[in-house]
């Protein structure tokens, strides 16, 4: 048996510092308590609280006069909130994690968006996001996420320390085409790098990988997971103890690997009782396979093999849940290693901790057999995604429409989601009108409807005009027929011109000439109607072919004259107003349609040469009504009468009986 340890396996250096902090501290007596554990080793972090050392999940959690900031990092109100309450600070933060808070820093402060390439909800990322002040501050981790950041100006880019460098290049190099004016940051710590390179290599060749780490460590899941890909006999162990019990084999090649929260003891002790088994292993003989016994461990590895199963790119499978963490879901679908489904590929992405619990069994379609670091990376949007596509394109060869909802504005028009599916509205077919702020659509529900499908490239291309269109056409078909000369409907006033007032009379638009507005003289139409007024109109002309609908609204009010001796008896006192002198006298209109003559004699008590010198177009005066001829269309008026009557508004008694100008033979 030969063992082999990867040169750079365990600590790291920052971690290293952070547990040798505590270690002192509780060396001197101190009563500390670390904000998390400060190391993702369970065998280390109880050693520390057999000591003494608390160690707290939240800021209001921390006891004693003593906080360790572990290496990780932590957000600059954690550091403000200690201050304030007099608690002294050890801040072990990592000095590569640290200058990653000082530039997200000072680009913040200037105005850049912050970019974080990591794992969203990772103890590290919520420390560098701590640090970025007034700025809007995005994590992704995956070409998705990088796809649907919004449209930025300017952007600093920054990765978690522990990202593989291959996976942040790939992201930065999309980034850099979405968003030209942006600044790559090189934070990957370069242990992380090269502790992943020696681990892959070693697995290449060796018989049996053995991974040591926290069960709750990113960086030792990854470094299993890449292991996994390259060694079907990947042991994951978090003690020594663990390493006794794997079956292993006299000409075994064993390899080695740590994960940053891994001491060197523990790593020593794993090669010890390797070197132990070493001794008690019987090697095999050189006698044929047949003439042999199958030992257990063969015939389980052989069994082992038969169970699993071969996957490709694009196939769906059922696996069960093994795992849920705040950025994946681990599966376990019968393969030498286990998926993952990011968040971001989940169909609750909302709350997905409450949604998908361990044990269930979940529908998942592989997206890579291998994604570079041994995953197998999983879907299950795709899935959904796959069936809502084939849904939509069925909807389009049936000329039917589409529910969707505003999701980005981007150069050219608005990204909209359809099913799950990004669906691009051209600005042009947004509206039957100019659109100037495309934005005014994101979250808004949309009608669509598909007017190009690209199958290979599953691209879909959708118009909210065509929609509007085809659903106005449909509403002016339906009033059309309903349409009759000299039908009263009801509408509302929309918009003005100098020639009349446009009225829409449920969906179609129906003119008011101005001579059409009142009885009386009009100027303009605002001074009988304004826009959103609501008003009942006859239908006067139709010109189906021009699509032309004439309306009146004087045409709905009876005209003056036919109730001018109903509504000005011989007699009465009313008031009108001035609108036109004559040599002879003045019109005074008392309603609109219907004027009166005053003659100049009946102008004032006292002779007057012309009727300028006593009145003036739009004088409001007050007159008796002399003779009412409905049949000429004259009504005779004088203000030297009504004057007579003083302030008094009653008629006198031979008004009143409508007798005031008939002969005394007549009475």
């Amino acid at each position: 048996m030969r063992v082999e340890v990867a040169p750079h396996a365990g600590f790291c250096f920052g971690v290293k510092g952070s547990v040798d902090a505590v270690n002192a501290l509780l060396d001197q007596g101190r009563r500390i308590t670390t904000l998390g554990p400060v190391i993702h080793n369970p065998t280390v972090v109880e050693g520390m609280r057999a000591r003494g050392a608390a160690i707290a999940g939240t800021m209001e959690e921390v006891e004693g006069d003593t906080v360790v900031i572990r290496s990780h990092g932590a957000p600059r109100a954690v550091h403000e909130y200690f201050a304030s309450k007099g608690v002294k600070v050890v801040d072990t933060t990592c000095p590569f994690v640290a200058r990653i808070h000082r530039r997200v820093s000072e680009a913040s402060a200037s105005g850049q968006t912050v970019i974080i390439v990591g794992e969203e909800g990772h103890a590290e990322v919520a420390g560098i996001r701590g640090w970025v002040e007034g700025a809007p501050c995005h994590v992704v981790y995956s070409m998705e996420e990088v796809e649907s950041l919004p449209p930025i100006a300017q952007a600093l880019v920054v990765a978690q320390t522990t990202t593989p460098q291959e996976h942040y290049d790939a992201l930065c190099a999309r980034i850099k085409e979405k968003i030209p004016c942006c600044d790559v940051f090189g934070s990957i710590c370069r242990t992380t790098t090269v502790r992943q390179r020696e681990a892959r290599e070693l697995a290449g060749r060796a018989d049996v990988m053995l991974v040591i780490g926290g069960s709750n460590s990113s960086n030792t899941r990854k470094l299993y997971a890449l292991c996994a890909g390259l060694c079907k006999r990947t042991y994951f162990i978090e003690s020594a103890e663990q390493a006794a019990k794997i079956p292993l084999q006299k000409q075994d090649h064993i390899g080695i690997t740590a994960g940053a929260s891994t001491p060197d003891e523990i790593i020593k002790e794993v090669v010890t009782i390797m070197s132990e088994l070493d001794k008690t292993i019987t090697p095999q003989t050189d006698a044929p396979v047949e003439a042999q016994e199958p030992t257990q461990d063969s015939e389980f590895a052989a069994e082992f093999e038969k169970t699993l199963v071969s996957i490709r790119p694009g196939q769906t499978v059922t696996g069960t849940i093994v795992q849920v963490t705040d950025s994946e879901v681990c599966v376990n679908i019968g393969y030498k290693s286990d998926g993952l489904v990011p968040v971001a590929e989940l169909i609750t992405q909302e709350n997905h901790r409450e949604a998908y619990k361990v044990g269930d069994e979940i529908e998942v379609e592989v997206v890579k057999v291998n994604d570079g670091e041994g995953n197998v990376l999983l879907s299950q949007k795709n899935i959904i995604n796959r069936k809502n596509w084939d849904a939509l394109v069925v909807k389009y060869e049936n000329n039917e429409y589409v529910e969707g909802t505003g999701k980005d504005v981007v150069k050219g028009g608005l990204i909209v989601d359809v099913d799950g599916i990004r669906t691009f509205v051209p600005a042009s077919q947004l509206s039957e009108r100019y659109v100037e702020k495309i934005d005014q659509f994101v979250g808004k529900p949309l009608k669509l409807k598909i007017i190009e499908v690209d199958k290979q490239k599953r691209r879909l291309v959708a118009s909210r005009k065509a929609v509007l269109a085809e659903e106005s056409a449909a509403i002016k078909a339906a009033v059309w027929e309903k349409l009759e000369v000299g039908a009263t409907i009801h509408g509302i006033v929309r918009r003005l011109t100098d020639f009349g007032a446009f009225v829409d009379i449920g969906g179609v638009d129906g003119l008011i000439h101005i001579t059409d507005l009142s009885w009386g003289r009009v100027k303009h139409p605002s001074e009988v109607v304004k826009p959103n007024d609501e008003v009942d109109v006859l239908v006067l002309a139709l010109d189906r072919e021009r699509e032309r609908i004439s309306l009146g609204l004087k045409q709905t009010k009876p005209k003056p004259w036919e109730t001018a001796q109903v509504n000005y008896p011989v007699g009465s006192i009313c008031e009108g107003k001035v609108v036109r002198i004559v040599t002879f006298g003045a019109f005074v209109e008392l309603e609109p349609g219907l004027d009166g003559l005053v003659h100049i004699s009946q102008i004032s008590n006292t002779r007057i040469n012309k009727v300028e010198d006593a009145l003036t177009v739009g004088d409001m005066v007050r007159v008796r009504i002399l003779d009412v001829n409905p049949e000429a269309k004259r009504i005779s008026l004088s203000i030297r009468e009504a004057a007579d009557y003083g302030d008094s508004a009653e008629l006198p008694e031979d008004a009143e009986m409508g007798l005031g100008e008939l002969p005394e033979d007549e009475i």
